[in-house]
C-alpha cells in the first residue's frame, strides 16, 4: 500500500521579496500624478487637432470648378446685356443690376473657397444651430410686405430689408438646410430607412414644414423645388420603393386634380393656370411675359442675333434680368449658344452626381447629391417655363438670374461640392 503512493515533497520555500523604493505609496502616488498630467497634455493636444480639422487640404475636383465659374462667366455677361434697359428705365444706372450681381458674385466666390476648404462634416454639427435660426427666418419674413403683389393684390412675403435696397430671402437658405438636415437623417437612420415610418413618414414630414412654411409667402416655383429637393434625396436614401412610386402616383394625382379644379389654389396661381392652358388667356397681361418670351426665342433662330442686340428686352420681356433671361440668351446667341448652355449645365450636374457617388460617407453623399439636384431641377424648370412647356412658376435660372441671395447661397454650396470632391480622392481629369 505504502509503495503505490510516492512521498510528496515538502512545498518549496521562496525567500519574501524585499519591496524596492520605487513600490512604496510615494512613488506610486508620484506616478499616478505623471500619468494624470500625460492625460491631461493629450486632451489638450486632440483639442488643438480637432480645430485643425475643420479645414481639410487636398485638390479639389478641378471640372466642377471650371464649370462653375464658366456658368457664372456667362451668366454675368447676360445678366449685364439683358439688364440694361431695364436698369436705365428704373434709375438712370443702365449698370446698376450688373454691378451689384458683380458684388454678390464676388462675395460667394470668396464663399465658395472657404467653403471648399472647411470639413463638410461640420455642418452636421451646425445643423443644430442652423435648423431653428431658417425656421425662424422663414416666419420672421412673413411679417414683411415689400411692397410686391399679384395682380389680384395678393402679397408675395418673400424678402426681408436690409439696407439701401439691399434684401435677404431665407428661402435660398432653406434650401441648403433642407438638404442638410435630411443628410443627416438617412446617414443616422440608414438600417431604418426601408421601414415606412423611416422611409416615407419621418422625411416627408420634413419636406412638409418647409414648404408648409415657404407656401405661406405665396411662393409656389419654391415650394415645388423644396419638394422635389427632398424627394431626390429620399430617393438616394433607399427609401421604400414602392412606397416611393407610389408617392409619386399620389402627388401625380394631385396635380391632374389641381389642373381639374383650380379653385382651390390661389388667385394668382390660377391665372397662371390660366395662361397656360389658353393660349389666348389675357394678351396684354396674363400671357404678355410668355409671349414676348417666345417671340424672344424665335427671334433668334439659329446662330441669333448677336450679343446686346436683342428687341425684347426693350420694355417687352417682364424682367429679363430675372426668370426669363433664358429667353434672351436664345434670342442673342442664338439655337446653338442655348444648347451649349444647356450642355453646360448637363456636365455640371453629372459632374455633381460623380463627385457624391465617390463621396467617403454617406452624409457627404446625400449633400453633394441634394446641391446638385437643386441645381439640376431649377434649370430644367427654368427652360420649361421660358419656353411655355409648364406653367409660369417665377423660378430663376442658376447663376444667370439676377438675385443676391441666391447667388451667394448657390456659390456656396458649389463651395461645399468641392469640399466632399477633395476628401473623396477622386482622380481629376
Amino acid at each position: 500500500m505504502a509503495d503505490r503512493f510516492p512521498p510528496i515533497d515538502p512545498p518549496m520555500r521562496y525567500p519574501r521579496r524585499t519591496p524596492e523604493p520605487d513600490d512604496n505609496a510615494f512613488n506610486r502616488e508620484g506616478r499616478r500624478q505623471e500619468a494624470s498630467e500625460k492625460v491631461v497634455k493629450s486632451r489638450k493636444t486632440f483639442h488643438l487637432a480637432r480645430l485643425s480639422d475643420f479645414f481639410i487640404t487636398g485638390e479639389f475636383d478641378i471640372v466642377f470648378f471650371a464649370l462653375t465659374m464658366l456658368l457664372l462667366a456667362i451668366g454675368l455677361v447676360m445678366l449685364l446685356s439683358a439688364s440694361y434697359p431695364t436698369a436705365y428705365y428704373q434709375s438712370d444706372n443702365s449698370y446698376s443690376y450688373f454691378i451689384k450681381q458683380l458684388i454678390f458674385a464676388v462675395v460667394g466666390f470668396v464663399a465658395m473657397i472657404v467653403a471648399s476648404k472647411l470639413d463638410y462634416k461640420i455642418y452636421k454639427d451646425l445643423l443644430k444651430i442652423m435648423l431653428p435660426v431658417s425656421m425662424l427666418l422663414l416666419v420672421v419674413v412673413l411679417f414683411y410686405n415689400n411692397g410686391k403683389t399679384s395682380g389680384n393684390g395678393e402679397k408675395f412675403r418673400r424678402y426681408i430689408p436690409l439696407f439701401s435696397g439691399v434684401t435677404f430671402q431665407p428661402s435660398e437658405v432653406a434650401k441648403f438646410v433642407l438638404i442638410v438636415t435630411l443628410a443627416v437623417f438617412f446617414s443616422k437612420f440608414a438600417g431604418k430607412i426601408k421601414t415606412f415610418k423611416y422611409g416615407i413618414f419621418f422625411p416627408l414630414a420634413i419636406i412638409a414644414v418647409f414648404c408648409g412654411l415657404i407656401v405661406l409667402e405665396n411662393h409656389v416655383s419654391c415650394t415645388i423645388l423644396m419638394f422635389l429637393i427632398g424627394a431626390s434625396i429620399m430617393f438616394a436614401g433607399g427609401s421604400n420603393k414602392w412606397l416611393f412610386w407610389l408617392g409619386v402616383i399620389v402627388v401625380a394625382a394631385a396635380v391632374i386634380v389641381v389642373f381639374m379644379f383650380p379653385d382651390m389654389l390661389p388667385q394668382y396661381v390660377q391665372d397662371k393656370l390660366m395662361a397656360f392652358t389658353d393660349k389666348d388667356f389675357e394678351p396684354l397681361k396674363g400671357r404678355w411675359q410668355i409671349n414676348n418670351s417666345l417671340y424672344a426665342i424665335g427671334s433668334g433662330g439659329f446662330f441669333g442675333v448677336g450679343l446686346g442686340n436683342s428687341k425684347q428686352k426693350y420694355m417687352y420681356v417682364s424682367e429679363p434680368q430675372n426668370d426669363f433671361i433664358f429667353s434672351i440668351v436664345c434670342e442673342e446667341l442664338g439655337f446653338i449658344g442655348a444648347i451649349i448652355i444647356i450642355i453646360l449645365f448637363v456636365l455640371l450636374v453629372l459632374r455633381g452626381i460623380q463627385i457624391s457617388m465617390k463621396a467617403r460617407d454617406k452624409f457627404g453623399s446625400y449633400i453633394a447629391l441634394g446641391i446638385t439636384a437643386q441645381i439640376g431641377i431649377q434649370t430644367v424648370f427654368n427652360i420649361l417655363v421660358v419656353t411655355d412647356a409648364i406653367p409660369n412658376t417665377g423660378i430663376a435660372l442658376p447663376f444667370f438670374s439676377y438675385g443676391g441671395t441666391a447667388l451667394v447661397m448657390l456659390l456656396f454650396e458649389a463651395g461645399v461640392v468641392l469640399s466632399i470632391s477633395r476628401k473623396a480622392n477622386q482622380r481629376k481629369i
